[in-house]
């Protein structure tokens, strides 16, 4: 990957110039992408995240967007520090360096953060995972399956060895590939800690109870019993 930035009047892009000749505004429009017949869906229940087939690669578009209370005052902009401190910016590097330590992370593509005034809008693009559910999503057909939930623990674990804790660690940004293979997303606000064991038991915890509010009834498979394959799986990688 090359990463390159491409400043234009209150704005800044990041990208990867090994894939993306013409950085500009609109490879975060979605009407641009849409008037072109590239845009091919968006992720269930969160109209922030559309997925795109560009020429460059299929891909996601994420719009940074506020939750909870925040939201009430502003739905898309935050705080302007600086553009390289902004959180498309920040999630754009780390993605780009747990990709070149072999960790398994959607490829980043491209990120942008606009200002405007003492506030900031942003965008990150991303690679596609092929053929990839969330965690979530598999919970009814595979939850009597010890060897997914192993693969999830181990996964987890490997991110930790690495110092990363996530910001928000739960079934919907755990992907499942056909392989089995587990990805981590969303990086917004991760951080990497070298030395430190700080966070992961939290991020365990978070892990956890997006489980336990997700966990269907009608699965024949209590929820305790794949919470001890992925411990199981999380202590011995």
């Amino acid at each position: 990957m090359k990463a390159r930035t491409h400043k234009q009047d209150s704005l800044t892009i990041v990208y990867d110039a090994d894939r993306i000749q013409q950085p500009g505004v609109h490879l975060f429009d979605p009407q641009h992408w849409k008037r072109q017949g590239r845009l091919v869906g968006e992720a269930q229940g969160r109209g922030s995240a559309l997925f795109l087939e560009t020429d460059f690669a299929p891909a996601v578009l994420r719009r940074y967007l506020r939750g909870g209370w925040a939201a009430r005052f502003s739905r898309d902009r935050y705080l302007f520090t600086g553009f390289e401190r902004s959180r498309p910016l920040a999630e754009f590097r780390i993605l780009k360096i747990l990709l070149a330590a072999g960790l398994p992370v959607p490829e980043p593509l491209a990120a942008m953060c606009r200002r405007q005034g003492l506030f900031y809008t942003g965008w990150l693009l991303t690679c596609r995972i092929a053929n990839a559910d969330p965690l979530a999503a598999l919970i009814s057909d595979r939850a009597g399956d010890p060897s997914l939930w192993r693969e999830t623990g181990r996964c987890i674990r490997k991110f930790h060895d690495f110092g990363l804790v996530h910001a928000d660690l739960n079934a919907r940004n755990v992907l499942v590939d056909q392989s089995d293979r587990i990805y981590l997303i969303d990086m917004d606000r991760a951080r990497i800690y070298k030395n430190s064991t700080s966070g992961f038991g939290a991020n365990l915890k978070r892990l956890k109870r997006s489980l336990v509010k997700l966990w269907p009834a009608t699965v024949g498979v209590e929820l305790e019993i794949c919470w001890d394959q992925l411990q199981a799986g999380y202590r011995n990688p």
